[in-house]
């Protein structure tokens, strides 16, 4: 996905099977954020600080809505472990992360995998991309969007 690119209305299913649709926020903007693995350092220090300043978040009209390959019991324990109060998409298919172009080869130790690149995508009501975050800053993901 590129700069004026659009989603498509259904995301996924969340952590309770419900599916996620865009239009079911109607007017709000959305920080669509895509991230490599539940309960992971980086991956909470994200969440958390996207928790924390949601109130901000949604002042401003946005919707935040984390992606990433884990299942539907995953996100459970992790929302339920930090008191996340956004939803999380289950695509465990990686469709959704093929179709942002964050799902992509990725290295550590040596060793070479397909993984999801952190990234956010800041979309306007209509599911248009109107910016894209590719360096995330995990522990103030949250002021990261409000600075922009």
């Amino acid at each position: 996905m590129n700069k004026g690119d659009k989603f498509p209305d259904l995301l996924g299913t969340d952590a309770q099977g419900k599916e996620v649709r865009l239009s079911d926020y109607p007017g709000k903007k959305f920080a669509l954020y895509f991230y490599p693995k539940d309960n992971t350092p980086g991956c909470t220090a994200e969440a958390c600080s996207l928790n924390d300043g949601l109130p901000q978040l949604e002042a401003k009209g946005y919707q935040v809505i984390g992606v990433s390959k884990d299942s539907a019991a995953s996100h459970t324990k992790f929302i339920d472990k930090y008191g996340l109060r956004f939803p999380l998409v289950a695509d465990t298919d990686t469709s959704l992360c093929q179709l942002a172009g964050v799902w992509q080869k990725k290295k550590m130790a040596g060793r070479e995998y397909m993984g999801i690149v952190r990234t956010t995508f800041l979309l306007a009501p209509d599911g248009t991309v109107e910016h894209i975050i590719s360096k995330v800053n995990t522990k103030d993901a949250a002021n990261q969007i409000l600075d922009l």
